[in-house]
This record gives C-alpha cells, structure tokens and sequence, in this order.
C-alpha cells in the first residue's frame, strides 16, 4: 500500500494528538478512552475533512481547475474547511448549501461556519432541503464551463476514493502512533455520515491487517443504507489502492444508527448531555451535528455495556466546534451570576 504514489497537498498539522480521556472514563466508569484529536488538522479551526481535502486539492491542481464547487448543508465542516484550503492554494471557492433542518434563525444561517465560509472567500449560493445536489452542482458547474472557468467538483463530505485516501493516512497515522505508546487499540469509534472518513479507515485498517474494528455513529441515514455506502466505498477506495479484490468485505463495516434523532443537524438529549459532559470533564469541545452524537452513542453504549472495562476504545473527533454557534439555543446553560 503505497501512499505516495498519489498527489498530496499538506494542508494540516500532522500527526494528530492521540490522548488518554481520564476523567471520563472515570466518570463512566470504564473502558479506557482515548481521544484521536482531529480537530486539531488546523485549517480553519481543524477537522477531519482536512485530510481528505490534501489529496483533492491535490487532484484539481493536477487538473489545471480555478475554482472548486461543493456542497453541504447549512452549518457544514466540509465547506468551510474547502473554502479554506481554496484561499490557500488561490483557487475561488464556490458553496452550494442545503437546507436540511428548516432552521431560520440568524444564529444558523450566517454564523459558525456559514461566517467562516465567507471569510475565507467562497461564494455561495443555498438549496431546499432534498435537493439532488450532485445534480444542482454540475448544472452551476456546466455554467461556469461556459464561461471559460474550469471547475473542480468535490462531493459531499469529500467522500470519494480520492478523498478517503485522507482516512487511509490516518489509519497508517493511528497504527504507528499506537504501536509507539504501546497501545493496543480494542475499538475505534466515530461519527459517520458521508462515509468518506469510516471508507478510508476501514480500507487502511484492513489492509494494515490490524484487526481495529471500527463503529462508525450514524448522524443521518438508516442502518443498512449507510452501512451499505460506507462499503462500497471503501471497496472503490481499496480498488484505488490497487488492493485485490475482496480485501474489503461486508464484515469490516458496522454503523449504530440509533442516535440520529429527529434528522440530520437536529439536536438531541444525548448530543447535549454528550458534548457539556466532554468539555467539563476534558476541556474538549465537540460538535452539535457530527461528533457530539457520535460521543452520545459511544457514552450510551458504554452504560449498556457494550465495551469492557479493560478495553481500550479511541474517539476520533471530526473536528466542527465551530458549528456550536449556530446553535446557541440548544443548550440550557446556567444563567449568569446577578
């Protein structure tokens, strides 16, 4: 499995943190949790979309392109750290935007990372929620062709075999930073929801033969279609690889969809209780629509003992803190000393 061999733009601060989580696992009463901190990859407050970006910007670079188009919805990580790397490299920046929660309110629409994006350059344009937005990219993406621009597309999330080549590094990453601190990794567990980020781990794990499952926390589709997506690309990602066919198997995905609430970017009870226990007991923050709910399945499957005390279960953190901003309203913090 030779990296290297593909074009990469360094975009992040690497390697990332691999912390112990003490105090909670004190508080939960076990199994030992560590925490794979990327959301320190740096780029426009950090995030996981960082390392996939490094090779996609990589690519439209290699394709002579001047301005990336993407998608997301309102409050995306994906967008703000394209639009970022977009600066960096002088490429223009253009953001279609879904509305995928029904939310009007300032807080939402124009702060966190809708503000970012917006420093950082990018234009932006916004779609209802349902949007076939592959579709409504490339119509914006036929327009600027013919008005002699040359534009790079990137999906959703990043999440294609060029992107989750991102999650591949990050696999080799977390091997080797184990293998050094002597830590045997039981459990790797993460927010998954374009599938881009479980697709890239779960092809780099597999073919590392490391024998770390991954638990991706669906944050938006059912079970059985997120599972589905994540294998087939992690499948398209090995082909990429150029590893054998049938290294990937249907066994190496598991996704827990149990803690998606009412919908994507919707809060819930246990993403709040989630994030306000991490940030008190670890002075990290999470995010409302990726990692704190992926934090609320893994704190609610240890209560049913879903891990044993003596494991060792690492977190990836997405990144996204950010996002907390368009939410203000959804945490019920103490009120101020008179």
């Amino acid at each position: 499995m030779n990296l290297a061999r593909f074009p990469r733009i360094r975009l992040g601060h690497g390697p990332t943190p691999l912390e112990p989580m003490e105090r909670l696992s004190d508080r939960l009463g076990g199994p030992r949790l560590w925490i794979k901190r990327d959301d320190c990859t740096g780029l426009s407050t950090g995030g996981n979309k960082t390392r996939k970006l490094e090779y996609l910007m990589a690519d439209a670079l290699a394709q002579g392109a001047d301005i990336v188009i993407t998608q997301g919805a309102t409050q995306s990580n994906h967008a703000r750290q394209t639009a970022a790397a977009c600066a960096k490299l002088g490429l223009a920046c253009h953001i279609l935007l879904e509305d995928r929660t029904g939310y009007r309110d300032a807080a939402y629409t124009q702060s966190g990372n809708v503000l970012l994006d917006k420093l950082h350059g990018a234009s932006i344009e916004r779609r209802p929620g349902g949007a076939d937005m592959p579709a409504e990219m490339e119509k914006v993406a036929g327009r600027l062709r013919a008005e002699g621009r040359r534009p790079y597309v990137i999906p959703g999330g990043g999440s294609n075999p060029v992107g989750a080549l991102g999650y591949v590094t990050a696999a080799l990453e977390l091997v080797n930073q184990a293998a050094e601190i002597g830590l045997c990794v039981d459990h790797l567990v993460h927010a998954t929801g374009s599938a881009g980020t479980q697709a890239g781990l779960v092809a780099g794990l597999v073919a590392l033969n490391s024998r770390i499952p991954v638990l991706g926390i669906g944050v938006r589709a059912p079970r059985e279609k997120q599972e589905a997506n994540v294998l087939a690309l992690a499948q398209r990602t090995a082909a990429h690889l150029g590893l054998p066919d049938g290294t990937v198997r249907a066994e190496h995905v598991a996704a827990n969809c149990d803690y998606v609430g009412q919908g994507y970017g919707i809060p819930t009870q246990g993403m709040v209780e989630a994030i306000m226990l991490v940030a008190e007991t670890e002075g990290v923050l999470l995010d409302p629509v990726y990692s704190g709910k992926g934090m609320a399945g893994l704190i609610d499957l240890i209560r049913k003992g879903r891990f044993r005390q003596d494991e060792n279960v690492v977190f990836l953190h997405t990144g996204g803190a950010v996002a907390l901003f368009g939410y203000p309203d959804a945490f019920d913090l103490p009120a101020e000393a008179a």
